[in-house]
């Protein structure tokens, strides 16, 4: 697949419209008024909620990229659970998913079935069904799905929810980003990249339905807009995420790579969004990096009560052993997101 991806010229999460350059193009679109919509674009959340009947609601997402790895059912399995992982950090169920595929004709039609069984297979362990989809023709290879899950909508879980004195769990270590940027430079270390293959190919299923268990006030993935982006977006308007930057978890040779400027131009933009929202002091650059980098399907960000937040980590690390409290929720201070 070597020629599959030398011709992308972005991939993953990655690939995606800086938050600044959207939230432009959105906020000059209409407001919709349906009271049965729980949960639209306007507050950047990960997927939307519309009410069927008092105690059921769908929860609707769409999301696709290009590849960032060489082997496409391996693509095919972490665009899948990227895609999926919208509805876990809504709180949801997936039902059914639709597949979404743009391919060059240039391209051997057989690297796509591999695509499209590695999507199945994830679609499968999520317990949903594959419905059909929509294809075409086009320059660079993409692939993702539209996923329709089920959700009762007095337990949603929105992104900018949290409560102050609330703690925040993040699920998967960060890093993956800057470990595909050093793959594409021919410098990636075997067991950083298994270790970014594997994160990037597990649900976020587990950990969600571990979180089930307790109250959650907040949550999102972590995706393209990195750590800090979406703390931000978390923060809502009366919030401050205070993130701890000693406790992160990260993929160790990420860290290293970063030191060695190999980043990606998605870690730029959220750089410059971040401009005035956050002050990173003297925090060593690759710490500020790690929190800035793109995540391909990454982990859940939630936000859970101090009493119960410790018993949340332990049950989740059931499922993911690297989960860690990394911050805390308190009332508005000068910035939406501040560092300790």
């Amino acid at each position: 697949m070597k020629s599959f991806l030398a011709n992308c010229t972005t991939g993953g999460c990655g690939a995606k419209i800086g938050p600044g350059e959207l939230a432009k193009v959105l906020t000059a679109l209409p407001a919709f008024n349906d009271s049965r919509l729980l949960v639209g674009f306007d507050a950047s959340d990960d997927a939307a909620v519309y009410q069927l009947t008092e105690d059921m609601a769908i929860v609707s997402t769409v999301d696709f990229f290009t590849p960032m790895v060489e082997d496409p059912r391996t693509f095919g399995r972490i665009a899948a659970a990227n895609a999926l992982s919208d509805v876990y950090a809504m709180g949801g169920t997936p039902l059914f998913a639709l597949n979404l595929v743009c391919y060059p004709e240039r391209e051997e039609i057989e690297a796509l079935g591999e695509v499209l069984a590695g999507g199945a297979e994830k679609i499968m362990e999520a317990g949903a069904v594959l419905c059909g989809g929509h294809s075409i023709y086009d320059r660079e290879p993409k692939y993702g799905l539209a996923v329709t899950g089920k959700i009762n909508p007095r337990k949603i879980w929105k992104n900018n929810t949290p409560q102050s004195g609330d703690q925040l769990i993040l699920t998967k270590p960060l890093g993956v980003g800057i470990v595909m940027a050093a793959l594409r430079g021919e410098m990636a270390e075997a067991e950083a990249v298994e270790a970014a293959l594997t994160s990037m190919q597990r649900l976020n299923k587990y950990a969600a339905e571990k979180a089930q268990e307790f109250p959650v006030h907040a949550c999102t993935d972590i995706t393209g807009f990195g750590l800090l982006a979406h703390a931000r977006e978390m923060a809502g308007e009366s919030k401050t995420i205070v993130l701890y930057p000693a406790q992160l978890p990260y993929i160790p040779q990420a860290y290293t790579y970063a030191q060695e400027y190999l980043l990606t131009a998605a870690g730029q933009r959220n750089r410059n969004f971040m401009a005035g929202a956050v002050e990173f002091g003297d925090l060593p650059f690759p710490l500020q990096e790690l929190m800035l980098d793109p995540q391909t399907s990454g982990g859940l960000l939630l936000s859970v009560p101090r009493d119960c937040a410790q018993e949340v980590l332990k049950a989740i690390q059931e499922a993911e052993p690297k989960a860690a409290i990394i911050g805390e929720v308190i009332n508005r201070q000068e910035f939406p997101v501040l560092l300790r």
